[in-house]
């Protein structure tokens, strides 16, 4: 059945051409057990290679059942390994961490057997190499004799037409040596049994067949015993493993040789924390730059605030405010937002504050010293706790009337519009107030009305329409004017066909980010140096040339305005986006202040995004030669297992997909890990204040996308790891280093 005809093996290294053996010419049968012997470099564990196609030839050709082997490829070899041979090594190639039943159940399953169609088939094998009270004993336990017959028995169990021993009594004492070669007779005869040997005389009496070998050549070809009826040998047969058993030898692998799995578990955990750990530094990066942000609109910019307005900038209604008020997370309103983003000025002698006005509602008491305000023209002061400036000057504070200074956009001046008398004080803590030079004063909703036509203007735009064209012009109220009328300085009929001005119509526009208003008036006069002060009743006509004088409650109209833009503040930040949904779902215009950010930082965070995608890419890659050059050093301890997988008729594809399997159970343990410590971490379990902090940027998103990154690198190291391992022939890998 197995014929060689001038079949010649050399080994090339480094230039260098050595031979293995050359032109053995050789035919076997079944029945026969062939015992080939030789000095140690005869060629004869070469030989043995070749017969079983764990290694290739270079010259002549191989027979098996009269086909030619010489042009098979290394897949066809793994057919032929898997149809015709069983191996026996010297070294016995067991997995050590594997009981005796395993051992000879794995070369079942890798050969498409199912695992309850096989067990009566093992255990009688286990019994025939008189194993059975050993069968659920690791291999490691096993003394030299045991573990060769574990050896036989998976040689026996594949059933095989040809079984191949490599110095199978070579590491034995001579008691267990002959019960070895006993076994082996016995099934030698419906098999074709090849064992190479030093020691003849072990087992000369038990073969047909005896060759010498000498520096590379069969120098003898001795048979005692003539095979004469050329039986056909009976292919074994076999199919593909199951996907369940793919899964089930993975997941056994993964835990059966603790030290391994904790160090691949150890190089998972650190990927996943190194990925994670990278994310959420860049993610707390960027909310830094976007916290150092301003707004040239807003000056309180507290993450909990949400602007709300209406389309048709039209005020709300208490109906509309009662149904913002009934919503979850809404914590309370200001529905003069806009006291929170303009600052007032209380001074008197040489005492000074800064500070937003709010409506006293909002206060929430008791005070600290003094007493919540009664009247109209009272107010209670929100200050530092830690002030030593106004503990100092407590008594030149509570109880002393202060001048309210006129607000400008980006100051005061010395116009007083207002005096009030603090009655109360209030200590907070530094985080209860937004800016370092500021604090917060409650007075009624009388005083904030009467404020919020001063601050209307200092935030409003107008412009003039006359003569069928917009300009910019200084505008004045004047209690000489009618109402609907207008004083314009008489150079401006010059712009008028035929001077005719008098008479002709004049539109006011104002405009802010809170409302438009314009009023229609008509040119009424005109004045001159000489007529300025009894039209206007005013002096110094040089610095108000060009000014346009109104009615006072025409230029009021303009600016007494109710409130058409108000401020919710929600009770949970990371519930906000919920509750601008809620706003919108009730017919409300709602935006983050935050999003009216002006940053710097906006540059450097489009930068940092570039960064982040550069540097996330660059950790992935180097994580993934970082950790396939440890996790290669690891494997290569398996390295004798993945190949005897490969003897024991694994293909690529098995021993890649128990790989997978295995890498992808430990990378998931090790994810598992990471994400258990961040729950203990945000639960407050183990207790850090940065380690909380960072862990509050990581959601779902991340954690889905970086345990796809560790699915992607173990499939990506099971795929290299495993074409190293099929790049050679089977005995080349085997003897080399992965």
């Amino acid at each position: 059945m197995l014929k060689l005809k001038n079949v010649s093996k050399f080994y090339y290294n480094k230039g260098v051409i050595a031979s293995g053996f050359t032109n053995v010419n050789l035919e076997l049968k079944i029945g026969e057990f062939v015992v080939i012997t030789g000095e140690s470099g005869s060629g004869k564990t070469t030989l043995l290679n070749v017969i079983s196609g764990l290694d290739s030839y270079e010259e002549g050709e191989m027979y098996i059942n009269g086909e030619e082997t010489s042009h098979f490829t290394e897949k066809e070899f793994e057919d032929y390994r898997r149809k015709y041979i069983a191996n026996i090594f010297q070294s016995f190639n067991l997995i050590n961490s594997y009981t005796v039943y395993q051992n000879v159940e794995l070369v079942m399953l890798l050969n498409g057997y199912k695992k309850h169609d096989v067990k009566k088939k093992i255990l009688k094998i286990i019994d025939d190499v008189g194993l059975t009270k050993f069968k659920n004993t690791k291999v490691s336990k096993l003394s030299g004799g045991q573990k060769q017959r574990v050896a036989i028995a998976r040689a026996m169990v594949k059933d095989t037409p040809i079984i191949v021993a490599d110095e199978p009594t070579g590491n034995l004492d001579s008691k267990s040596a002959q019960e070895v070669i006993e076994i082996l007779k016995r099934v030698a005869k419906d098999k074709l049994v090849v064992i190479v040997t030093h020691n003849i005389e072990q087992v000369e009496q038990y073969a047909t067949r005896i060759i010498k070998m000498n520096d590379g050549r069969i120098v003898e070809n001795r048979e005692i015993t003539r095979i004469t009826e050329d039986i056909k040998p009976k292919e074994s047969k076999y199919s593909n493993i199951s996907a369940f058993n793919k899964y089930r030898l993975g997941v056994r692998n993964t835990f059966n040789i603790f030290s391994k799995f904790l160090l691949l578990f150890i190089v998972f955990f650190f990927m996943s924390t190194a990925l994670l750990s990278e994310y959420a530094s860049f993610q707390l990066s960027e909310k830094e730059l976007v916290d150092e942000g301003y707004s040239l609109a807003f000056r309180d910019l507290s993450k909990n605030r949400i602007i709300i307005n209406k389309e048709n900038k039209t005020s709300f209604t208490d109906e509309e405010y009662k149904k913002i008020k009934e919503l979850s997370n809404v914590d309370y309103i200001i529905e003069d937002d806009i006291f929170l983003d303009t600052s007032f000025y209380l001074q008197r002698d040489e005492v000074f504050f800064a500070g937003n006005m709010l409506d006293l509602e909002l206060f929430k008491g008791p005070v600290d010293l003094g007493r919540i305000p009664e009247n109209d023209n009272e107010i209670v002061i929100l200050v530092r706790k830690n002030d030593f400036y106004i503990k100092q000057m407590i008594d030149d504070i509570l109880n002393k009337s202060f001048d309210v200074l006129k607000p400008i956009q980006y100051g005061y001046n010395d116009e007083v519009i207002k005096t009030l008398n603090i009655v109360g004080i209030k200590y907070v803590d530094d985080k209860d107030i937004n800016y370092d030079s500021e604090c917060k004063f409650y007075v009624s909703r009388n005083v904030l009305r009467e404020l919020r036509s001063t601050i209307n203007k200092n935030y409003s735009k107008m412009k003039v329409f006359m003569n069928n064209k917009f300009d910019t012009y200084n505008v004045e109220p004047c209690v000489n004017i009618e109402r609907g009328k207008a004083l314009v300085d008489d150079d401006f009929k010059y712009d008028y066909k035929n001077s005719r001005i008098l008479n002709q119509p004049l539109k006011i526009y104002v405009e802010n980010i809170y409302y438009e208003d314009e009023i229609d008036l008509t040119i009424s006069s005109t004045y001159t140096k000489s007529n300025f002060r009894r039209l206007t009743g005013l002096d110094k006509y040089d610095n108000n040339r060009y000014t346009i004088f109104i009615n006072v409650d025409d230029y009021n109209s303009l600016y007494n305005k109710p409130s058409y833009q108000s401020s919710v503040f929600v009770k949970d930040v990371d519930q906000i986006e919920t509750t601008i949904q809620d706003l919108n779902n009730i017919g409300i215009t709602a935006k983050k202040v935050t999003d009216f950010k002006m940053n710097e930082g906006e540059i450097f965070k489009r930068v940092m995004k570039i960064i982040k995608v550069l540097v996330t890419s660059s950790l992935i890659i180097a994580l993934f030669f970082i950790s396939y050059l440890i996790i290669r050093i690891i494997l290569k301890s398996r390295n004798i297992y993945y190949t005897t997988l490969r003897i024991l008729g694994a293909t690529y594809k098995n021993v890649k997909r128990i790989l997978d399997i295995e890498l992808f159970v430990n990378s998931t343990v090790a994810f598992g890990s990471v994400m258990l410590l961040i729950y203990l971490i945000k639960n407050n379990v183990i207790s850090n204040e940065y380690l909380y902090k960072i862990t509050s940027y990581l959601s779902l998103r991340e954690f889905i996308l970086v345990y796809v990154i560790l699915f992607t690198i173990s499939r990506l190291i099971s795929s290299k790891y495993s074409r190293k391992l099929f790049k050679n022939s089977a005995m080349k890998t085997y003897n080399e280093e992965v």
